[in-house]
């Protein structure tokens, strides 16, 4: 085989096998030394490529991709420091558990350590943050080669596949010249097919966690993060058997397609209500199970480490089982659904569940009426969610819109799904997961972002110009870091702007003109409702929200003071 054909063989054989292990999608970055395999994913039929010139941002478009499909998805670049740009939504990827394949093509070994340009060690770059990385072999004429490269790529695959999912990485070094053969057909791999099985419980143990939970009077179900697909009428049948409270974070997706007999048992204010010292004293648990991640709130986290219920049950796929708090007593190591389905009798205090109940809707209530005199981010984000359209998506930033959506965002029985990059809080890469999300969902999508954020990933938007995307960018504009004004360090006025304010003046219409995105900016929630009703022009537009620090720090505090208040009138 002469070296075209010898290349050819390689880069078509990782291809195939990639499909084989279910990759539909590739990311790819422009470069000259991962031309070879950029070629062969994008003649590929059975993979969807997408091109993205910003590896950092492509890095969180394919983030969003495996995430909204929770497939894996190949991601690759050229070799140099296109590599190091993907760290974030690696390490995003890691703690999010969304299954990465990152491909970094390389110089061939004989190019490393001697000065060579766009050589840098790139073996171990992603340290701890990925869960497996290779340096494959230089493309050769051997079935030996052949077959360690099918291996390999099948077993980071699986890597990134089993629990916790998460990113690897391969290292693909490649010799000049870098032209494939397009004639040329596919090779016949030899490697076959994945099988993964799932663990269950035993019936002894099935018994043992039902007599746990039996033994519950003032029972909890707490759910985290919960990707679209899952089965939310497992999660209400349980807690209607139970009669259990469920507090539902705005990620657990439990708070849309509500049922009409659960809706009493949907918690969805429990952060509102537990800032309140009275309320939380009367809910102390003596068992929690929780699902998925520990939820956004910082007042449920006070609280279970406070009270630390006598049995805190962490139900999670994975042996290295999320407990930030340090207070799980028990941990099952299941697919997380499977210990709604044990059988259990409810002794469950009714006048528990009745106070949970009682408080919400007095909580929701004063949320959804309650208004300051001056316009702020809470009354845009009810705004956005009342008008929000059954059928779609809404993508959040990690700052103050996710925790504005956890207390504006009441159940409802329409079906929007929302996301938002939690693994490691970050504030960076959000433009480009959304449109990643909505590139694999292809429903109308929104996110609601914060004006720092925004221009954190600005160079996401560059996608746009190489595909059709359906995105409303909602913008909130408070001129800096907000959430920072929620923290102590604002009670320090010493160099606060300066360090943590950041206000850069800047609005986003000579951008959304650049890349000719429909734009509008309000001030009030009248022409907020107007833009959300007008008609969408362009596929993606930019509706900037204008509002200010200090006005929204207060209005926020007087909403929780107005809930603290009318629990106490209501005997709580």
């Amino acid at each position: 085989m002469d070296n075209r054909k010898t290349l050819t063989n390689h880069v078509r054989r990782m291809a195939v096998i990639l499909v084989q292990l279910g990759v539909a999608h590739a990311v790819i970055s422009p470069g000259s030394r991962s031309t070879p395999l950029a070629y062969a994913l994008a003649s590929t039929e059975q993979v969807e490529s997408h091109l993205h010139v910003d590896e950092r941002s492509a890095g969180f478009f394919a983030l969003g991709l495996a995430k909204a499909t929770q497939q894996p998805v190949v991601l690759l670049c050229t070799s140099g420091t296109a590599a190091s740009n993907y760290h974030p939504a690696v390490t995003e990827a890691y703690y999010a558990r969304v299954p990465l394949i990152v491909i970094t093509a390389d110089r061939p070994h004989e190019l490393r350590d001697v000065g060579a340009p766009q050589a840098i060690r790139q073996m171990g770059m992603f340290g701890t943050h990925v869960k497996y990385d290779v340096d494959l072999p230089i493309p050769e004429d051997s079935a030996a080669v052949d077959d360690y490269l099918d291996r390999q790529i099948a077993r980071a695959v699986g890597m990134s596949l089993s629990e916790p999912k998460g990113p690897v990485h391969i290292n693909a070094p490649f010799r000049e010249p870098l032209l494939i053969d397009f004639e040329q057909e596919s090779p016949k791999v030899t490697f076959i097919e994945r099988i993964s099985g799932e663990t269950t419980l035993t019936t002894e143990q099935k018994n043992h966690v039902g007599n746990l939970i039996s033994s519950a009077k003032r029972g909890i179900l707490v759910m985290g993060e919960c990707l679209p697909g899952f089965d939310k009428k497992q999660v209400w049948s349980f807690a209607k058997r139970m009669n259990w409270p469920v507090l539902c974070d705005p990620l657990s997706n439990l708070r849309s397609e509500v049922p009409a007999d659960s809706r009493h048992l949907c918690i969805d204010s429990y952060d509102a209500l537990l800032k309140n010292a009275p309320f939380a004293a009367q809910a102390e648990t003596d068992m929690v199970i929780r699902i998925g991640p520990q939820p956004v709130s910082k007042p449920l986290t006070l609280f279970l480490k406070k009270f630390r219920p006598k049995t805190f049950i962490v139900a999670d796929e994975s042996p290295i089982f999320r407990d930030p708090l340090g207070i799980a007593t028990h941990h099952l190591q299941v697919n997380a659904m499977d210990i709604l389905s044990v059988e259990a009798d409810g002794h469950q205090e009714a006048s528990y569940t009745e106070l949970w109940h009682k408080a919400n809707e007095i909580a929701a209530q004063l949320t959804e009426s309650h208004r300051s005199e001056q316009v702020h981010e809470g009354d845009y984000v009810r705004t956005l969610l009342t008008s929000l359209p059954d059928g779609s998506d809404l993508i959040s930033g990690s700052s103050m819109p996710i925790r504005d959506l956890d207390t504006y965002f009441r159940n409802t029985e329409r079906d929007i799904a929302i996301f938002s990059n939690r693994g490691a809080n970050g504030i960076d890469g959000v433009v480009s997961t959304a449109l990643g999300i909505q590139t694999a969902r292809k429903r109308p999508s929104w996110l609601l972002i914060g004006d720092l954020s925004f221009m954190h990933d600005v160079n996401g938007l560059l996608i746009s110009r190489m595909q059709t995307m359906d995105l409303t960018i909602m913008v909130s504009n408070n001129d800096g870091g907000g959430i920072f004004s929620y923290l102590p360090q604002a009670a320090v006025p010493n160099h606060f702007e300066q360090l943590f304010g950041t206000p850069t003046g800047l609005s986003f219409a000579p951008l959304a003109e650049m890349y000719g995105i429909q734009y509008s900016s309000v001030s009030s929630i009248e022409e907020l409702e107007g833009q959300l009703a007008a008609e969408k022009t362009a596929p993606l537009r930019i509706i900037e929200m204008i509002s200010v620090r200090e006005q929204n720090v207060q209005a926020h505090r007087e909403l929780w003071t107005a809930i603290g208040e009318e629990l106490g009138r209501n005997g709580f």
